[in-house]
């Protein structure tokens, strides 16, 4: 019986050793194969993370672990094949004209440079192009502009600018338009002491002589018919034997540009206008100069045309046609401190040439002298035209030596005749205020449209005497003008009609309204 117990209690933990053991050989490899797994899981999501700081990081350093030792400087990125290239900036951004293999010996031709020199600085903001000082650069026909121009460019004028005399450099057939043009550009300057010189008196002698291109001057004095029976034969220029173009350029144009400020040069001897502005918003000019010969044909000092928000003031206009021009799409005009002559004055117009449609307003010219000029401020329009001019003051004018000092003439024409037309450009709130001084001709010329007077034309203060007591001047003239006197005038006018016109009078149409 103690042998069967023995035998059964043997083979029981025999049993229990068996199951022991293969729960023990269970649990290791169980605890095996989760190692086998884990370490699986984590080499791949490694591998996963290089693959994906792979991807999002090509070509260029992945970041550097936290060190002491400075960091390499990254190479930059080379420029696009279809964009200029940026050259290195450096301190101030000035590209002169000199580096750029200009000769600046009034000989050489340095057109080139003077592109090359623009075409680095415009890519550049706020960059300057330096024309330094105490060289002549012979210069020919330029644009200075460009689609990858920055704003706020300065050209910084110190030295001497001429334009060729040989008729070639100003291209076959008829000429052009422009010698200097600076195109579609926000916040341009140009300034400095230098000088921008037109070379024009080899265009001017090609001009017949006694044909000046205003008509105001068959009005005053007849034309000398002697000298116009035979004008002097043109000129060839120094370089060329053939003749200059036909179309004369103008000096200095800017056109299509934002915020355009002129200061500080001189401009002179300019084959036609000195210096245009056309389409402009936001434009100043003061301290400038501009000079050439009172016989110099069509030579504006400053000519603007659909510009609005001008400021011009401190300067000295001596030229061969008006010191100042406003044409049509002129609004917010500011002319003073301002020494005219010789010249025609400070004009506006001529308005609505070929029955076009013109529209001027808000004109103010204050604090202006005039010595030696043929007319004073004065509105000049054509028959056959429309639009209007209205807003219009001219205060503080002296006026010395000049033929007609207060003009308007709607009947203008620069050709042997016109022929009469009904429509006109309107003209209302036309004001003279202390316009005093001496004139040489008539003292006033209002010449209204008959189908559209003149209206709202006020006269404060005018003080005109003859420069020769003892001649016999013409007396003021007036036809369909009418207006108010605000003082006693000298000499007086009795010509103006008090008031505004009867109501059959005809009234401004459709076409007038601007």
């Amino acid at each position: 019986m103690d042998g069967f117990c023995f035998r059964s209690l043997t083979f029981i933990l025999f049993i229990a050793f068996l199951v022991w053991s293969s729960s023990f050989d269970t649990c290791i490899a169980r605890r095996g194969k989760h190692r086998s797994q884990t370490s699986g899981s984590l080499f791949k999501k490694k591998s996963q993370a290089r693959s994906h700081n792979s991807h999002h990081s090509k070509g260029s350093q992945p970041k550097p672990p936290p060190s002491t030792a400075p960091s390499p400087t990254p190479s930059p990125k080379p420029p696009k094949e279809d964009a200029p290239p940026i050259p290195p900036q450096q301190g101030s951004a000035t590209f002169n004209v000199l580096d750029f293999g200009a000769k600046g010996d009034g000989k050489s031709d340095d057109t080139k440079a003077f592109q090359a020199a623009w075409a680095s600085a415009c890519i550049v903001e706020a960059s300057m192009m330096l024309v330094p000082a105490e060289y002549v650069f012979l210069v020919g026909p330029i644009s200075f502009s460009g689609p990858y121009c920055k704003q706020n460019i300065v050209f910084q004028l110190d030295g001497t600018i001429v334009a060729p005399t040989n008729s070639n450099a100003w291209g076959a057939g008829r000429g052009l338009l422009q010698w200097l043009e600076f195109t579609k550009l926000v916040g341009i300057t140009i300034r400095g002491k230098g000088t921008i010189d037109g070379s024009g008196s080899v265009w001017w002698q090609d001009e017949p002589f006694g044909d000046p291109g205003d008509d105001e001057t068959k009005l005053i004095v007849p034309l000398n018919n002697t000298v116009a029976e035979h004008p002097p034969i043109p000129i060839t220029s120094e370089f060329s034997s053939q003749k200059m173009p036909s179309i004369k350029p103008t000096a200095l144009r800017i056109y299509g540009s934002f915020n355009a400020t002129v200061t500080g040069i001189r401009i002179q001897n300019s084959p036609q206008c000195h210096l245009k502005f056309d389409d402009c918003i936001g434009v100043g000019v003061h301290d400038i100069s501009i000079s050439s010969p009172g016989d110099s044909p069509n030579t504006d000092g400053i000519h603007l045309q659909n510009s609005k928000d001008v400021l011009i003031h401190t300067s000295d206009l001596a030229c061969g046609d008006d010191c100042v021009s406003i044409q049509t799409g002129c609004t917010n005009v500011y002319v003073h401190n301002v020494n005219c002559g010789p010249g025609h004055g400070i004009s506006i117009g001529s308005l609505g040439k070929d029955n076009t449609k013109a529209c001027v307003s808000n004109i103010t010219v204050r604090d202006v002298t005039m010595h030696n000029t043929m007319t004073g401020v004065r509105i000049k329009t054509w028959q056959g035209g429309s639009g209007s001019v209205q807003g219009v003051l001219f205060s503080n004018i002296q006026v010395s030596e000049t033929q007609v000092p207060i003009m308007i003439d709607q009947y203008y024409c620069d050709k042997g005749s016109c022929k009469n037309q009904t429509s006109a450009v309107a003209l209302s709130g036309i004001n003279y205020e202390r316009i005093r001084g001496t004139y040489t001709v008539k003292p006033i010329h209002l010449a209204c449209s008959d189908a559209l007077p003149c209206m709202d034309v006020s006269l404060t203060t005018i003080e005109l005497k003859p420069l020769q007591e003892q001649y016999h001047m013409y007396n003021p003239y007036c036809w369909q003008t009418f207006g108010e006197l605000k003082t006693p005038t000298v000499p007086p006018i009795d010509c103006l009609q008090i008031g505004k016109p009867s109501n059959n009078r005809p009234h401004q149409s459709d076409q007038n309204m601007c």
